[in-house]
């Protein structure tokens, strides 16, 4: 099968899955893009920030942006994760760079790599003009369970919810984020740490070698796989989290660590 990746990290989940992919026969990537995540509409870019830190409160913007480091996967197992690009030279894999995921830069890209199957591995949202050009769609990796979940950072949801479980989700790409076929899904414990960062730190890495490895499963037999896929029901979306559910995260984690140890 003939295999186009689209992300917007150089280092993360797609250049760690793409090492495992490589390790699987009848996978054959033909072509990884980067987009540098450029934005076209930049006036409707900032209207959008600026509602969602009204929503959520200039503490929980400011929050938000701390607990980013908690997701910043750069080694697995005392591993480093390699540059994609470094992944791609050293296996002869064509390597592009486009300004951006809509773009008719990747549109061009996408459409002359005539890949059978796209991987959307780390992006923001894709239009249909991009997830359309493979002959049998794209899939994406989300590091939660949907349709519970969607669009929701990894851990912090659950524990905002009382659950001490997690998981991940492959699922077809709709024009609708994370609503699409899910192709496999796997829930497994939270990993619980001394602190609440690093509990989503480990928690994360644990999620991103399950998933990879659910992914090359797919795809070394995406015939069955497709075959079953699962309509999502209805779901729930989410966002970064204000102060009030930040605190109650933070008092959730306490509580199920205590349950747990």
């Amino acid at each position: 099968m003939r295999i186009v990746i689209l992300t917007s990290s150089r280092k993360g989940t797609a250049s760690y899955c793409l090492s495992v992919l490589l390790e699987q026969p009848g996978i054959d990537v033909v072509q990884v893009i980067y987009n540098q995540g450029q934005v076209k509409n930049k006036s409707k870019f900032y209207r959008q920030k600026i509602r969602k830190m009204i929503r959520i409160g200039l503490w929980g913007a400011l929050n938000g942006i701390r607990m980013r480091k908690w997701y910043a996967i750069t080694a697995v197992d005392g591993r480093p994760i390699e540059d994609i690009e470094t992944v791609c030279k050293n296996n002869n894999i064509p390597f592009a760079v486009t300004e951006g995921i809509n773009t008719q830069t990747t549109i061009a890209l996408m459409t002359a790599c005539d890949a059978d199957l796209g991987l959307s591995l780390g992006n923001s949202y894709i239009s249909p003009k991009v997830f359309t050009i493979p002959r049998r769609g794209m899939l994406n990796i989300h590091g939660e369970i949907l349709p519970a979940f969607q669009n929701a950072q990894s851990v912090i949801w659950q524990l905002h919810e009382g659950s001490a479980e997690t998981g991940y989700t492959i699922h077809k790409i709709e024009k609708k984020i994370d609503t699409g076929q899910i192709i496999k899904q796997e829930r497994f414990p939270i990993l619980f740490r001394d602190t609440l960062g690093r509990t989503v730190t480990d928690t994360c890495m644990q999620i991103l070698k399950r998933a990879a490895s659910g992914l090359a499963e797919v795809l070394t037999d995406y015939d069955r796989f497709d075959r079953e896929a699962m309509p999502q029901g209805a779901g729930r979306s989410f966002t970064t989290p204000s102060a009030r559910q930040f605190f109650r995260m933070l008092k959730n984690y306490r509580k199920l660590k205590k349950k747990i140890q």
